[in-house]
């Protein structure tokens, strides 16, 4: 672990999630490297670097050029279909299961906390589960379109009306869900700790999230490699690597619930 990381700050983070009754957790991007699944906005390394994001990632560049779109997308969706949830992933869920943790709000959209055993997962940039039609406008299950597209490349079309099926994950230029968006809002305001892993809090309106939480009365844990913009807000501060503190924190708990 981190040096940065000390036993006392570990003591007060398992502090604040055993005294709270309702704990959310909002996960980024860092949450799922060491999964090895490419980040967008590390310097040097995240997929921002190699791509401009309005060419190939907005709603705009769908409409116009939906080949590229799907060329730029085939070995992201590769990745996160290979893609195995890590240590941190199945720490959350087992904290879940122990009713430690209430809500998860992730801007990703792998699908690891769910294959980790989360249950209740706000996905805010949606999800590659499903796929809508740009055409009637039907919503289906991914499964089988997806890994064609991987293997061969084929672009998945409606089986109504042969448009194009566009993955149900949010582009530049789109609203967030809108009905997932208000459960987040929701779980922000209600809970009385939320714990900030593997985000930067750079992308709004999602980045709002842990403020919200803060002006009602919520405290914040910050779990993360690089400093987010409330770092001076959080109760505690754990700079390191997700896959290795949040285990550290459930054997922690687990270790005080069976004492």
């Amino acid at each position: 672990m981190s040096n940065t990381v000390g036993a006392l700050a570990i003591h007060e983070a398992v502090d604040l999630i055993h005294a709270s009754h309702y704990t959310v957790a909002l996960t980024g991007a860092g949450s799922s490297t060491p999964s090895g699944i490419p980040d967008f906005r590390s310097a040097g390394s995240g997929l921002w670097a190699r791509f401009l994001p309005m060419e190939v990632a907005s709603i705009t560049a769908f409409r116009q050029h939906p080949d590229r779109f799907f060329e730029w997308l085939r070995p992201l969706a590769s990745h996160m279909l290979d893609a195995h949830p890590n240590a941190a992933h199945l720490a959350l869920a087992e904290l879940e299961a122990a009713g430690q943790l209430q809500t998860i709000i992730t801007q990703n959209i792998d699908g690891l906390h769910q294959r980790a055993g989360s249950k209740h997962v706000l996905e805010v940039h949606g999800t590659l589960t499903t796929l809508s039609c740009v055409g009637c406008y039907q919503q289906i299950s991914s499964q089988g379109y997806i890994d064609r597209f991987i293997r061969r490349g084929t672009i998945p079309r409606c089986p109504e009306c042969q448009r194009i099926l566009k993955p149900d994950t949010v582009l530049f230029e789109e609203q967030l869900p809108a009905k997932i968006w208000l459960q987040a809002r929701k779980a922000a305001e209600r809970c009385e700790l939320m714990i900030v892993a593997g985000s930067s809090l750079v992308v709004m309106p999602v980045a709002g999230l842990p403020m919200k939480a803060l002006e009602h009365g919520a405290k914040l844990i910050i779990i993360n490699q690089s400093s987010t913009y409330l770092d001076e807000r959080a109760a505690v501060l754990l700079n390191g690597d997700v896959a290795e503190i949040i285990p550290a924190l459930a054997e922690n708990i687990f270790s005080r619930l069976i004492s």
